[in-house]
C-alpha cells in the first residue's frame, strides 16, 4: 500500500465498501468501466416487438438456393449444423423452394431439444396462395416441428404486395393465432417493395438485403445491378423505429466478398449503424462459422 497518507487506515469494511462502489460503477457507466459485459453473435436478442427472441447470428441454409448446404451431403451438412449448435449459433433459418434443405435441416437437428433453438421458414407466396394452411402442415412435417418461431411470405417485390397479399397475411395472423407460428413477415426483393415496409404493422419481423457496397441488394431494376445503399439504410431505420424486427441478409454479398477486409467492412456496417437486430449468413465449412462469430464479436466491441 505505497504512497497511501499515513493517516489512511485500509481496513476490511474499506476494502468491501471500495468493491461496492467499482462493482456500480461498471454498472452505471454502461460498460466503460473493468469487468464491462461483452456483446457477442451468439447473444440472444430480440427481433424488434415481436417476442421472438434469436441468436443474433443465424445459420442460413439458402446460399444460391440451398445449392451450397445440398452439395455438402447430410453428413457434412449435419456436422456443420452441430458445430454452429456447439458454438452457440441456436437459430436456424430456411425455405419451401431451397429444395432438400428443410429435411437435411430436420434430420441435423434431430434429438437436440426444441425449446433451445429457433426456426424460420419461408412460404412460396406464388405457389401456395390457394391452401396456406396445408403448406405449414407440410412444412412443420418436413422440419419435424410442431410450430415455428417464425414464417416469411417469401420474395415480395411488387408495390403493392400488402394489398396483393392480404389474403395469406390473414392467414399468418389466424396461424399465429392458432400458434402454428409465432412471428410473421416477409423477405424483401427489391426497392419497391421496400418502400412499403415503412408503415406496415403487420409485419412482426422483415428478412432485407444489406451491406455496405450494394452487392445482391435492393434496387429498381434486377438483383445482379448495384442495390441503393442509401435507400435501403434509411428504409431500414425507419422499419426498426416502428418495431418490427430485422434480420438482415446477404452481408457478405453471398459469397461475393471474398477479400477478408471486405467482409468486416459489410459486418461493421451493419452492426455500427445498427440496422439489424440479427443476421443471417450461409456456411460451407466450420471455417467460415468461425469467422462470423469472430468478425461480428469484433464489430460489436470496437
Amino acid at each position: 500500500l505505497m504512497g497511501m497518507c499515513p493517516r489512511a487506515k485500509f481496513t476490511r469494511r474499506n476494502f468491501l465498501r471500495t468493491g461496492v462502489a467499482a462493482a456500480a460503477a461498471v454498472t452505471t457507466s454502461g460498460g466503460a468501466a473493468f469487468g464491462a459485459t461483452k456483446r457477442s453473435a451468439t447473444d440472444w436478442v430480440t427481433l424488434g416487438n415481436s417476442g421472438v427472441k434469436v441468436t443474433r447470428l443465424a445459420f442460413g441454409t439458402g446460399t444460391f438456393g440451398g445449392r451450397v448446404q445440398r452439395e455438402l451431403g447430410q453428413a457434412e451438412f449435419t456436422k456443420l449444423v452441430r458445430h454452429a449448435y456447439d458454438r452457440g449459433i441456436r437459430f436456424f433459418e430456411s425455405a419451401d423452394n431451397y429444395d432438400q434443405m428443410h429435411e437435411m435441416l430436420a434430420i441435423a437437428l434431430k434429438g437436440i431439444p426444441r425449446d433451445t433453438y429457433r426456426l424460420m421458414t419461408k412460404l412460396r407466396w406464388r405457389q401456395d396462395a390457394a391452401d396456406p394452411f396445408g403448406a405449414l402442415d407440410r412444412f412443420r412435417r418436413e422440419m419435424n416441428s410442431e410450430y415455428f418461431d417464425i414464417v416469411l411470405l417469401h420474395n415480395v417485390r411488387t408495390a403493392d404486395w400488402p394489398t396483393e397479399l392480404e389474403r395469406l397475411r390473414d392467414a399468418f395472423s389466424e396461424a399465429k393465432h392458432k400458434q402454428i407460428l409465432k412471428a410473421h413477415g416477409a423477405s424483401c426483393h427489391g426497392l419497391l417493395p421496400l418502400r412499403a415496409y415503412p408503415g406496415n404493422k403487420w409485419l412482426d419481423v422483415c428478412l432485407a438485403r444489406v451491406n455496405h457496397d450494394g452487392t445482391k441488394m435492393d434496387n429498381i431494376r434486377g438483383d445482379n445491378d448495384p442495390g441503393d445503399v442509401n435507400e435501403v439504410t434509411d428504409k431500414l431505420k425507419l422499419v426498426r423505429k416502428q418495431g418490427t424486427g430485422i434480420l438482415g441478409m446477404k452481408i457478405i454479398g453471398e459469397g461475393a466478398f471474398r477479400d477478408a477486409e471486405q467482409r468486416q467492412k459489410s459486418i461493421d456496417y451493419v452492426f455500427k449503424n445498427n440496422l439489424a437486430d440479427a443476421v443471417t449468413i450461409g456456411y460451407k465449412s466450420t471455417a467460415e462459422i468461425d469467422e462470423a462469430i469472430e468478425r461480428i464479436n469484433r464489430s460489436l466491441n470496437s
